[in-house]
């Protein structure tokens, strides 16, 4: 089988952007490629494994591919993909003097190759990402996610992710119910349940995150913790997205709620996120470039949340706010 192979030559702050363009025209795949220069500061304090490549990537800059069937049309593909790059700007977000290109690949050129380069990363005290094709083994006190991310963002790589999974640990200490919203491949929603949580609901809109969601649930064993829907942010608590039917198995209000999507999203539904929340629970958002940290703290302090802190990786934000008891 043969596939549109799109390139993309634009910098690391559009990368979450520009990925969800790709996917939203239905790719069938999308692979990102960062700097990987000497220059990189690499954190090796908790002992992770740095296995890709170097590359000649300028520093701040990401060379990102999107898959297509030979049999679609790659013009208004490749038409829709530079319109919507070029009004980033407008939302802050800087794609630099981005580049297209198309090709035409061999799937096995593709489907498979990235995967050389995912290797076992220990990504906080605790929590370590093991792909599924992989053989580790753990430490004491060492929590495995297991995790084959196929075409769903979020293999724990990226800073966004792993601020998220370091921030709940400094948060969950036991039993709690939590949401985690656009879940993308479940990371952040297994990673809370080996470091305690006792239910998650793991919500994102992409079917394709909700399909690979549902397959690490059940590769960690966790489909009794781990419930995976379909649903527009929080619109599965109102019943408005509950396409499968199910009900919804955390007890709403919840304790914890994370988002690790972008900024301007996450102003979309603070009143429900806080609306959601037990009093005294905790809200982490992230997915934030520092150019929008002052945004969504005036948005979390004006719906009501008090900030109880943030931590940072490389550019991006996460912050941790509290609904007051």
């Amino acid at each position: 089988m043969k596939w549109h192979e799109i390139t993309i030559h634009t910098t690391e702050q559009a990368i979450e952007m520009i990925t969800n363009f790709l996917h939203e025209l239905d790719a069938d795949g999308v692979s990102i490629e960062e700097s990987g220069t000497l220059n990189n500061q690499r954190d090796t304090s908790l002992g992770q494994w740095y296995e890709h490549p170097l590359n000649d990537i300028p520093e701040g800059q990401a060379v990102i591919k999107g898959y297509f069937l030979e049999e679609r049309e790659v013009g208004p593909i490749l038409d829709s993909v530079d319109q919507s790059i070029r009004g980033l700007r407008e939302f802050g977000i800087e794609p630099g003097e981005f580049t297209l290109e198309t090709a035409v690949v061999d799937e096995e050129d593709w489907a498979n190759s990235w995967k050389q380069y995912f290797k076992p990363l220990r990504v906080s005290e605790r929590l370590t990402i093991k792909p599924t094709w992989e053989p580790y083994e753990a430490g004491p006190d060492e929590r495995i996610i297991e995790l084959d991310p196929g075409m769903a963002f979020g293999t724990g790589t990226h800073p966004t992710t792993a601020l998220c999974l370091r921030t709940l640990e400094t948060v969950i200490s036991g039993g709690e119910e939590v949401i985690d919203v656009g879940t993308g491949s479940g990371i952040l929603a297994i990673g809370a349940c080996r470091l305690g949580a006792s239910r998650v609901l793991a919500l994102d809109l992409d079917p394709v995150a909700v399909s690979s969601a549902a397959e690490n649930t059940r590769l960690n064993g966790l489909e009794q913790e781990i419930q995976v829907k379909l649903s527009d942010l929080l619109g599965v608590l109102q019943n408005d997205d509950a396409t499968d039917g199910a009900p919804v198995h955390v007890k709403v209000p919840v304790d914890l709620v994370v988002a690790n999507i972008l900024a301007e999203i996450i102003m979309l539904f603070l009143d429900d996120v806080y609306a959601a929340l037990k009093p005294g629970g905790t809200y982490i958002a992230s997915g934030i470039y520092e150019n929008k940290e002052e945004l969504v703290e005036q948005g979390l302090l004006a719906a009501g949340f008090q900030i109880e802190g943030r931590h940072r990786e490389d550019s991006w934000i996460a912050f941790v706010a509290r609904k007051p008891v």
